[in-house]
C-alpha cells in the first residue's frame, strides 16, 4: 500500500503517517550497515521523518544515523530529521532547557546527524528549573537562525504546553507546532483527554511513540520475556519489572484477547496496534522501531489495514480493552 501523509498539525508540513524512530536500537542493537538497511525499507516505503534525540545512545544514535543520510545521499528535500534537548550530559550546563544547553544541543545534533538544519526539534522534558518564556525565545531565536524549522515538546503537560503558547503570544515568538506523547492501546489519557482542547485552539500535531507499548502489543511477551528482547538489555530493567507487575500480567492478557481478534480479521496484533493508533486523526504520524529490516517491512504493512478499523471493529477492540478512564483534573 502506498504511504499515508498526514499534516502536522495546522502546520504545511506533512509527514509520513509512519516514521522511524532510533531510541533503544541504534547502537546498543544495530551498527551502521543494520541501521542502514532499516533506515533504507523505511525510506523506499515512503518515510520520509526519521527520528532521533541527543540522549539516545548518549549521542551515538545521531552520529549512526548522521553516517547512515550522508552515505545514502537522499536529497535534503526528501525527509525530516528530528532531535530532542534535555538530557546531554551530566553538569548543570549540559542538561536542562536553559538557553546555553538547548544552542548547544541544536549545534551538537547538527554536527553528530551531519545536516545544516533540524526539521523538528523537540524539548524531550518540561524543565522546572528554566522559566518556559526563556525556553521560548531559544527556540524562536533558533528558528530565526535557520537552524530548526519546527519546534515542539515531549511528555508536557496540557498546562505547559498552553503556557509556551502564552508566552510566543505575548512575544510574537514561535510557538510550538508538536507534540511527542507514548501513545497506544494501554497509555491514551494523555492524547485522547488531555489534550483535547490543544489541537482546535492550537492546531497541535502529534509524533506519537511506542504504539506498541514497548513491545507487549507484538505478542512476544504472551509467554514470557524471551531472550534477547529489549526487557532483557541493560539499563532496561524497569521494562521487565513492569512486564512482570500485575499491572503488565494484566495487559498481556489482554494483548492475547488481541491477539485472537487480530486472527479473525486476517492480520497480526502488532499491525493491529499500530493501525489503531492512526485510526485517531490527531496523531500526525506513528514512531516505528526495528532492530531488523524484515521486522521493520512487516509493521510497514500496517497501513493497508487502517481501511478496515470501523466503527464496530474499534468497538470491539474497545471492549477487550476493557478502559474505563477517570475524570480529568481540571487545568
Amino acid at each position: 500500500m502506498e504511504m499515508i501523509y498526514r499534516r502536522l498539525g495546522k502546520s504545511g508540513l506533512r509527514l509520513s503517517a509512519l516514521s522511524f524512530g532510533s531510541w533503544v536500537t541504534f547502537h546498543t542493537q544495530l551498527e551502521v550497515n543494520a541501521a542502514a538497511d532499516c533506515m533504507k525499507v523505511a525510506y523506499d516505503a515512503g518515510v520520509n521523518f526519521f527520528d532521533n534525540a541527543e540522549v539516545y545512545a548518549q549521542g551515538e544514535s545521531e552520529i549512526i544515523m548522521g553516517k547512515v543520510l550522508r552515505d545514502m545521499g537522499w536529497g535534503r528535500d526528501t525527509y525530516c530529521v528530528s532531535s530532542k534537548v534535555y538530557w546531554g550530559g551530566q553538569l548543570p550546563t549540559q542538561r536542562g532547557l536553559h538557553k546555553k544547553h538547548v544552542h548547544d544541543a541544536c549545534h551538537a545534533a547538527l554536527k553528530r546527524l551531519q545536516v545544516d538544519y533540524l526539521d523538528l526539534f523537540f524539548c524531550h522534558r518540561p524543565d522546572l528549573h528554566t522559566p518556559i518564556e526563556e525556553t521560548v525565545r531559544t527556540m524562536h531565536t533558533l528558528v530565526e537562525q535557520g537552524k530548526i524549522l519546527y519546534w515542539g515538546t515531549s511528555e508536557w503537560d496540557a498546562q505547559q504546553i498552553t503556557e509556551a503558547h502564552a508566552v510566543a503570544a505575548k512575544f510574537n515568538l514561535t510557538p510550538p507546532t508538536m507534540e511527542q506523547p507514548q501513545y497506544n492501546m494501554f497509555h491514551r489519557d494523555r492524547v485522547e483527554r488531555e489534550y483535547s482542547r490543544l489541537y482546535s485552539e492550537f492546531g497541535m500535531g502529534t509524533t506519537i511513540w511506542s504504539p506498541l507499548a514497548s513491545g507487549i502489543l507484538t505478542g512476544k511477551y504472551s509467554n514470557g520475556i524471551p531472550a534477547g528482547s529489549r526487557a532483557t538489555l541493560p539499563g532496561y530493567e524497569w521494562l521487565r519489572q513492569r512486564f512482570e507487575s500485575e499491572e503488565g500480567r494484566t495487559r498481556i492478557e489482554k494483548t492475547r484477547k488481541l491477539e485472537a481478534f487480530s486472527k479473525e480479521l486476517g492480520t497480526s496484533v502488532t499491525k493491529l496496534a499500530i493501525a489503531w493508533c492512526l485510526a485517531n486523526s490527531n496523531v500526525s504520524t506513528v514512531i516505528l522501531g526495528a532492530s531488523k529490516a524484515d521486522q521493520l517491512s512487516e509493521t510497514l504493512g500496517a497501513l493497508s489495514l487502517c481501511s478496515k478499523l470501523d466503527a464496530g471493529t474499534l468497538a470491539a477492540i474497545e471492549e477487550i480493552l476493557d478502559n474505563r478512564p477517570e475524570p480529568l483534573p481540571e487545568f
